[in-house]
């Protein structure tokens, strides 16, 4: 695997320092323009590392998709973040451990899998067809009924959330369709004739000679 130092360690710092920003910028528009920033970070990390399709994902998922949410609802929410922050110092010691403990834990598992003693050399092929291709081969061969079975569930699951949050209100007002097609010019406008009205002469010549007209 051949990968620069150089652009590793200047990504790996950003997406580091973006981590940090995420939560202890003050406001939340800039936590998460933040978050992006470390997404992208994170996907250029993943390029770099020759695993195209993870990087691809994960701006399209997750910046593309996850954070616009993210923002639409942090900007619509009026949301008072001051006093979501009351107590961010008295439990940073405790949440600094946990991640402490978190990131040790991670490293134990996550090093000796850095320290192969050879790796095996890809094959020619394997070069030309690259990593994302040869990945869908493997998930639409090997992998295909796993594949199809964790499409269904998420089939449904989405079928059941929306199930569980449905609500019949009764003072809904809502639109049919099939209605408006099937109405007619006739129900809907109806014209009218009507005789223009004219003031008689005679009516004015009544008038007083003081009177308004």
């Amino acid at each position: 695997m051949i990968t620069n130092p150089a652009l590793f360690y200047i990504f790996s710092a950003v997406l580091l320092f973006a981590g940090l920003r995420v939560i202890t910028a003050r406001s939340p528009v800039y936590a998460a323009l933040f978050l992006v920033l470390a997404f992208f970070s994170a996907a250029c990390v993943w390029m770099l590392l020759r695993a195209e399709f993870l990087s691809i994902t994960l701006i399209l998922v997750y910046v593309g998709a996850v954070m616009v949410l993210f923002l639409f609802v942090v900007m619509m929410l009026d949301i008072n973040v001051d006093s979501l922050r009351e107590g961010f110092w008295k439990h940073a010691p405790v949440a600094g451990g946990v991640g402490l403990v978190i990131a040790l834990e991670m490293a134990a598992v996550l090093i000796p899998g850095f320290n192969l003693p050879s790796a095996p050399a890809p094959d020619a092929a394997d070069l030309q067809l690259g990593n994302t291709k040869l990945l869908g081969i493997e998930i639409y061969t090997q992998y295909l009924y796993p594949l199809e079975i964790a499409a269904v569930i998420l089939l449904v699951a989405i079928i059941a959330a929306i199930a569980l949050t449905l609500r019949q209100r009764k003072d809904t007002k809502h639109t049919d369709a099939s209605e408006q097609v099937k109405a007619k010019r006739a129900d809907r406008v109806r014209l009218v004739k009507m005789q223009p009205t004219v003031e008689r002469p005679e009516a004015e010549a009544a008038k007083a000679p003081g009177e308004p007209s």
